[in-house]
């Protein structure tokens, strides 16, 4: 029976990252922002570090959240990716 529970889960798991859209824009007023998730995945392999405990939206993810810890916060620490307004924010 765990195994079996395992095995849903571990499926649950797989299909969910393989359903996720490859890129998503967000709608800002100083211009869209396009986040392509495909590639984050390929950086950040452990769907944990963004998504939680379990993968598909982001709970509370909105503004202040990218502006603070989620995305720019990360991109800073990792020395990689945009952290000025421009390099997101597309019009």
């Amino acid at each position: 029976m765990k195994k079996l529970i395992a095995s849903l889960a571990l499926t649950l798991f797989a299909a969910g990252a393989a359903l996720a859209a490859d890129t998503m824009t967000f709608t800002a007023k100083n211009g869209n922002v396009t986040f392509d998730h495909k590639k984050h995945q390929t950086i950040v392999p452990d769907c944990a570090v963004c998504h939680g405990k379990t993968p598909g939206k982001i709970e509370g993810f909105g503004k202040e959240m990218a502006h603070g810890k989620s995305c720019k916060g990360c991109h800073e620490e990792m020395k990689k990716g945009p952290t000025k307004c421009g390099e997101c924010h597309k019009k």
